[in-house]
């Protein structure tokens, strides 16, 4: 059995201020350098055989914070980096929803079926995601393992995981440092935790509430 630990990066400026991010580098803020914190406390007494990242520095800090309780070097995977939103990265929702009325209803209606201007589909996201969980089963038949990455990712991971196809999308909440548990035995994917932030209690307010 493998036991696989799937966490949502901390929290950075352009997540409070809801921003797109996709593939740019914007770093962890100070409440999510908390939150890092808070998540590699929250692992710690896990036996952790290996820790993966994607590529982008708000991932690799939260992966970093886990990493140093078990003497581990955090590995890279490009196949965990964020959604490419093309042009939409690095503008607010707001003006998206303005300048993009039709393609943003979509992605709020039906996100399986937009291809970002620029950018990707959920489609590329699920295929390239599932292709690292699957290499990293291969060389993890056992133990517990854990990958960093971004909330996009995460939700088509876990619906791919849950045999869920990604017009499910809008249905997997994912707040900023949350950790979600699978169990992989006889071929099968079984959920133990979702969406949990329960180690956050203590930031109070300062938690990220929405799902951006």
């Amino acid at each position: 059995m493998t036991k696989v630990f799937l966490v949502r990066h901390g929290r950075t400026i352009w997540n409070k201020e809801q921003i797109f991010r996709g593939t740019k580098d914007v770093p962890l803020d100070e409440v999510g350098k908390l939150e890092a914190q808070l998540v590699g406390e929250r692992l710690k007494e896990e036996e952790i055989v290996a820790i993966y990242s994607s590529p982008l520095s708000r991932a690799k800090e939260t992966a970093e914070a886990i990493a140093r309780f078990h003497k581990l070097e955090v590995q890279v995977l490009v196949g965990l980096n964020d959604l490419h939103f093309g042009q939409w990265e690095g503008m607010h929702h707001k003006e998206v929803k303005e300048r993009y009325p039709d393609l943003y209803r979509r992605w709020q209606q039906e996100p399986h079926r937009v291809i970002f201007p620029g950018g990707e589909g959920l489609d590329q996201v699920r295929s390239r995601a599932m292709q690292a969980i699957e290499g990293i089963i291969t060389r993890h038949p056992q133990g517990v393992v854990v990958l960093v990455t971004h909330r996009v990712v995460l939700k088509v991971l876990i619906c791919a995981l849950l045999g869920l196809d990604n017009s499910h999308f809008w249905n997997i909440g994912q707040d900023t440092a949350a950790i979600n548990c699978f169990l992989y035995r006889n071929r099968r994917w079984t959920v133990s935790l979702l969406n949990d932030v329960c180690h956050l209690k203590d930031l109070g307010e300062e938690k990220g509430k929405i799902d951006f």
